[in-house]
């Protein structure tokens, strides 16, 4: 099976901008989920293959669900180690930024990205890429970056040399942004490359449980808690939220990582096509994170960009507000009635 991506200016440019580099920092967006976390070790392993040796960088913290992931300590934290992370950013020739197609979702570390005057290369499938950089590898019909790494390691004969390391954080990162491959995974080649990291031997059900049965008991309570309490449908609209506020974290010992992927569960009520999440930042005041889903033809990164300050793929979305909970409910009420006149008809 055709998995190559790149043209052939595009390889050779890849290959020399990374022949010509010794100091290289790869870095991905704030609050990393699976498929960032992903891409960054996975990427990095790659680049040490081939005899570099990259800073990996993250923003901040990822979820406590995720660090089992091979290599995760090598991961330095821009929050915790900032001066660090700026001089080498300072010193880069070259700086991989993977899973983010905005310097605005890098948030504190923006400016010391924007400021390197080293090359930048994205790898990235989110649509709309505004990356000020020498070479934008964006496929926004990706599942996901880790699919695209693979893609291009393969397309670069780097498979031979896929650990199982690798190969294990490349799978997280594609069953993560797929739900489990339930959603934006249905071409053949994704199948395909699930295949080939299998001859890695690597334990998908391992990776499943490691991601997916990996809560502690307050989590468990807190999300049932959510679904029975605090989950608001309104059916005419074939739409929903519900709301989580630092109260409530605090009373159920929230840690990064609790509330992932929660916003996906309502969907599962018959005739739901949108989900949205209100969460509460829990160190800014007025600050409330926004999360929505949707199912089939009926977009929600449209409406992150027109109601919450956001973006993303067509049918998984976030955003933010600046803003009170009761404000930002305001917002979501008129989001989903914007929504619903949307799609009049086609949802009943």
């Amino acid at each position: 099976m055709n998995l190559n991506l790149l043209s052939d200016t595009q390889v050779e440019k890849l290959k020399l901008l990374i022949c010509q580099s010794e100091r290289i920092v790869v870095c991905c967006h704030k609050s990393p989920d699976g498929d960032a976390l992903g891409a960054l070790l996975g990427w990095g392993d790659y680049l040490k293959s081939l005899g570099k040796n990259p800073l990996l960088v993250s923003p901040d913290a990822f979820p406590d669900f995720l660090k089992w992931m091979p290599g995760n300590e090598r991961i330095v934290r821009y929050d915790k180690r900032k001066e660090v992370v700026d001089e080498a950013l300072k010193n880069a020739q070259l700086v991989f930024c993977l899973d983010f197609n905005s310097t605005q979702r890098v948030l504190d570390m923006k400016e010391s990205l924007e400021t390197s005057p080293a090359g930048k290369v994205l790898i990235d499938h989110h649509q709309n890429p505004d990356v000020d950089s020498v070479l934008s590898l964006s496929f926004p019909n990706m599942s996901s970056t880790c699919e695209l790494v693979f893609r291009i390691i393969w397309q670069m004969g780097g498979f031979e040399n896929l650990t199982k390391m690798m190969a294990v954080n490349i799978y997280t990162g594609m069953m993560t942004d797929t739900g489990g491959f339930t959603y934006n995974s249905t071409r053949p080649e994704i199948y395909f490359i699930i295949g080939q990291l299998l001859t890695k031997k690597i334990d998908k059900d391992k990776i499943f449980r490691n991601v997916y049965n990996n809560y502690s008991e307050s989590c468990i309570r807190m999300r049932g808690y959510i679904m029975n309490q605090k989950l608001k449908v309104l059916p005419g609209c074939h739409a929903c939220y519900y709301t989580l506020t630092k109260e409530e974290m605090k009373r159920f010992h929230f840690i990064k990582g609790d509330a992932e992927g929660l916003v996906n569960e309502p969907l599962r009520i018959k005739n739901m096509r949108l989900s949205i999440s209100l969460r509460e930042d829990t160190e800014r005041e007025n600050t409330i994170w926004v999360s929505l889903r949707s199912v089939d033809d009926y977009y929600c990164n449209g409406i992150a960009e027109r109601f919450f300050n956001g973006g993303g793929h067509f049918n998984a979305a976030g955003g933010r507000l600046s803003c009170t909970m009761e404000e930002a409910e305001q917002v979501v009420l008129k989001a989903i009635l914007y929504f619903a006149s949307v799609y009049a008809g086609a949802t009943k």
